[in-house]
C-alpha cells in the first residue's frame, strides 16, 4: 500500500434500513453511532476499540459492536462491500436483543 493508499478515507452508508434505525435511537446511542461512522471512515471495519467488536461468525466480513454497556444493550452491524475501494454498509443498528445477526452473513 502506498502513502497515498494510507491517508485515503473508508466511505460508510448506511442501508434504508439501517438509517431509519439511527433515526429512531436515544439521542445519546445516535450519537455513538455517528462516532462509530468517523472511527469507520478514518480506521477501516477493524474497530477493537469498541466494545464487545467482534466479526460475525460465518459472515462474509461482517462486524459488529455495542454502544454501551447498559440496558437496553444497543449494536451496530456493518459489511465490508468492497475493501479495494473501502466501501463500508452498515446494515443495522438498534437494540441487541432484536439483532438477527445469522440475516447479515
Amino acid at each position: 500500500m502506498s502513502d497515498t493508499d494510507k491517508n485515503e478515507f473508508w466511505k460508510v452508508d448506511f442501508s434504508n434500513k439501517a438509517g431509519k434505525q439511527v433515526d429512531k435511537l436515544p439521542p445519546n446511542m445516535r450519537a455513538a453511532v455517528y462516532l462509530l461512522r468517523h472511527a469507520l471512515e478514518e480506521f477501516g471495519p477493524e474497530q477493537t476499540g469498541w466494545r464487545n467488536y467482534s466479526l460475525i461468525v460465518g459472515g462474509n466480513d461482517v462486524h459488529h459492536c455495542h454502544l454501551n454497556n447498559s440496558r437496553p444493550r444497543y449494536v451496530v452491524v456493518w459489511k465490508v462491500l468492497d475493501r479495494e475501494k473501502r466501501i463500508i454498509e452498515v446494515r443495522y443498528a438498534g437494540p441487541h436483543g432484536s439483532a438477527v445477526y445469522s440475516r447479515f452473513k
